[in-house]
């Protein structure tokens, strides 16, 4: 299957050249144009990262809540004023927002294509994977990330600077967020590895980083975007995904009851994509846009995905055909079936000989 017709390699390329741009890009644009491009942005790029190229908007939240607003309630002065940064940075996620949806999490994330690049590690080790997590642990596993938006990104911090918790809950999800470790150590910066001693609040959030990362690191192997279902970020797109001009469209037909071939390519696990036979609107919390479920649907225009009114990818049958063969073909390639067939290949030429 040529490259230019496959989704998910073109979302790969897009995904690269994010990466690139939000993990080196000051070192094209300078360190002064990448802090002032928008502060906002909808996907977990870091601002501890010196050479990022544009920086999450989670963080100015946070200091936002704490420094502005909290401090403004606490002290007795203006909220009125302490509101605008907030509104200035809300307003500015917004305007991207619109532009790509929670299409920000599925191809310009860097963290979400770390993940994917540890899967196909793990594939390619030929390690055994989880194909699918069970309903059960999905349902259980979803709360958390509003927990963590409503707590670690908004409640601590404006509870901070009431003057209510210690400092080091001023930004706590950036104190544990396993993308400030990940997009550092690619700049070769090791410094936010580390446990933090200076108190009993940052040493708990910074071990609670590292556990995280290292977790992250593991699961990565073998199951599909472990800490991206537990993301604050990801919660934060579902609040808004209805204002998005990218949407996810499912034109039901009797033959999806017994199918469910979306919901298996889903590496989200949203096993509603399959089961749900009403609504047209499918884009639901937990989704990152990626077309995955589009691609190996096979009745046509069953899904699809559109720009406002504007189709620009469909469920295909002639499609899904070539891409099941070249998935196949990409699965059956790892280290261990290779040392196999050359293990073979060595013991029948010593039978020959």
């Amino acid at each position: 299957m040529p490259f230019w017709k496959n989704l998910s390699v073109i979302r790969k390329i897009v995904q690269v050249v994010s990466f690139l741009f939000l993990v080196y890009g000051s070192v094209i644009i300078g360190t002064y144009a990448a802090d002032k491009i928008s502060q906002a942005l909808p996907a977990l790029s870091c601002a501890y990262d010196t050479k990022t190229g544009d920086y999450c908007t989670l963080i100015p939240f946070q200091h936002q809540m704490d420094h502005r607003i909290g401090r403004a309630i606490e002290a007795g002065t203006d909220v009125m004023k302490a509101l605008v940064p907030f509104f200035v940075t809300f307003m500015t996620f917004i305007l991207m927002f619109v532009v790509l949806n929670k299409a920000f999490c599925g191809w310009i994330c860097p963290l979400g294509f770390f993940q994917e690049m540890l899967t196909i590690i793990g594939k390619k080790l030929g390690l055994q994977q989880i194909e699918s997590v069970s309903e059960e642990k999905v349902k259980k596993v979803r709360p958390v990330k509003w927990a963590m938006l409503g707590l670690l990104v908004f409640g601590f911090p404006l509870l901070t600077g009431l003057g209510f918790m210690d400092k080091s809950l001023g930004s706590p999800f950036c104190s544990i967020c396993p993308s400030r470790i990940m997009t550092t150590l690619m700049t070769g910066d090791v410094s936010q590895l580390y446990v933090d001693t200076s108190s009993t609040g940052y040493m708990v959030l910074s071990i609670i980083a590292d556990f995280l990362f290292g977790l992250m690191l593991a699961l990565g192997l073998t199951m599909r975007q472990p800490f991206c279902r537990i993301c604050p970020m990801l919660a934060l797109h579902a609040v808004f995904r209805k204002v998005g001009l990218v949407r996810l469209v499912k034109n039901a037909k009797p033959r999806c009851e017994k199918c469910g071939l979306c919901a298996k390519a889903c590496p989200m696990d949203i096993k509603e994509i399959h089961t749900d036979m009403v609504n047209k609107d499918v884009l639901f919390p937990d989704c990152t846009l990626c077309g995955r479920c589009v691609e190996f649907c096979p009745d046509k225009d069953v899904l699809m995905m559109k720009y406002t009114v504007f189709p620009i990818f469909k469920a295909d049958p002639a499609y899904f055909k070539e891409r099941k063969k070249a998935q196949t073909k990409w699965e059956k390639a790892n280290l261990i079936s290779w040392w196999k067939s050359r293990k073979a290949v060595a013991a029948t030429s010593g039978d020959k000989s």
